[in-house]
């Protein structure tokens, strides 16, 4: 009996290794969502990790504000506007045009002057109709004019499945969003302009004697969550995109069709936490690493390093990082000259059989050709390899 203890203890253990290696790939289903539509995004990788109608387009409320900024955002850093620019306030961007009656507003007056920067903290933070107005005829003239440009930039990022007809997100024929291309917009913002996306974190703004409070009350209780947009009507519902990041991984989460302002923080702060909880974002494929030497014929030198430019990030449940298998497939003849970037292969990183990441494998290196007899000579080579491999 002794002599069987030891191997009945390794198998036990084995068994409860294999066991808890297991349970730690196991990703729990997404929490419930009271809400019509949403979506939980990596906004480096792009993936998805819950969805639930996210292409259902449905009306947007003040998350068109987030367009509306994103189109002033570009403007400003393509030097076409200046933060500094004045803006003189029209009867239509009146804090008192009937039609914000009951609507959230910055409290801007007809004839006045001010500045854009203070109209984009207005939009952002204050979510005020009448400075989305006051944007809109400033930058295209009219708020149909301006509609088209955000139309135009919508088109640009592929957000395919909305379209805008007005600034500020009341009520109008056609305005239409969806969970997945508010994500997108997030997303650019974030990448694309990052010094506006920092005004979504600020936590209030006066103008004109009036303090305003950010309405996302996750800025609050969540220090990771440092953006995006809140909306609600009557027609919508309560909306909300939030974002947060923690250890280096940043998510979108898009919430839309809630019942309440407070639904609509928690069913985000739920889905934020358990994308964080159960994935992670690694980098992986580091840029200039070399993956692989192939065999260069007629070069300078004998072969060639290749790898990837850019370092590929990847989204992973939590723990499996070390479970991703890499193959690389090379083009089967490479020869000189070859110039940097020059595709020559693929690398896939796959998990459990599925394919997470796929890029192309380029020279890393310019390699120029040899002299004509070294030519000559790998012509040789390379006809007797050819004829003993076949």
């Amino acid at each position: 009996m002794k002599r069987l203890l030891i191997p009945t203890l390794l198998v036990l253990f084995a068994t409860i290794a294999q066991s808890v290696a297991a349970q730690s790939a196991i990703i729990p289903a997404p929490p419930q969502v009271a809400a019509e539509a949403y979506l939980l995004v990596d906004a480096d990788t792009g993936a998805v990790l819950v969805e639930h109608n996210a292409d259902t387009p449905r009306p947007p409320a003040s998350l068109v504000k987030m367009m509306t900024a994103y189109v002033l955002a570009s403007e400003i850093e393509s030097g076409r506007v200046n933060a500094d620019d004045l803006v003189t306030v029209s009867r239509n961007a009146w804090s008192q045009n009937p039609v914000f009656a009951g609507s959230s507003l910055m409290w801007i007056e007809p004839g006045k002057e001010v500045t854009i920067r203070e109209l984009e903290y207005g939009i952002i933070i204050s979510s005020g109709n009448d400075a989305t107005v006051a944007v809109a005829e400033h930058l295209a003239g009219s708020e149909a004019a301006f509609a088209e440009m955000m139309n135009s930039h919508a088109r640009a990022l592929g957000m395919s499945n909305s379209h805008f007809a007005n600034s500020h997100g009341l009520p109008a024929d056609g305005q239409v969003v969806t969970a997945r291309d508010l994500a997108t917009l997030g997303a650019a913002m974030i990448n694309n302009f990052p010094e506006h996306y920092a005004l979504y974190k600020e936590r209030e703004f006066t103008y004109n004697n009036i303090r305003q409070y950010n309405r996302n009350s996750l800025l609050g209780e969540d220090p990771s969550v440092d953006g995006i947009k809140t909306g609600y009507t009557s027609e919508s519902g309560y909306g909300l995109v939030a974002s947060a990041e923690r250890n280096g991984m940043r998510l979108i989460s898009v919430v839309l069709g809630t019942r309440s302002a407070t639904a609509r923080k928690n069913e985000s702060r739920g889905l934020l936490n358990y994308g964080f909880r159960f994935y992670e974002t690694v980098n992986l494929l580091e840029s200039e690493q070399v993956l692989a030497e192939p065999r260069l014929w007629k070069g300078v030198q004998d072969s060639v390093a290749v790898g990837v430019l850019e370092t590929a990030k990847v989204t992973l449940p939590r723990g499996q990082r070390e479970q991703l298998q890499t193959d690389v497939e090379l083009t089967p003849t490479v020869v000189a000259p070859i110039s940097r970037g020059d595709a020559l292969g693929t690398v896939r990183l796959s998990l459990d059989g599925e394919t997470v990441h796929e890029a192309p494998l380029v020279a890393l290196a310019t390699v120029e050709q040899a002299g004509f007899f070294a030519r000559v000579w790998d012509s040789i080579k390379m006809w007797i390899s050819k004829l003993f491999s076949v």
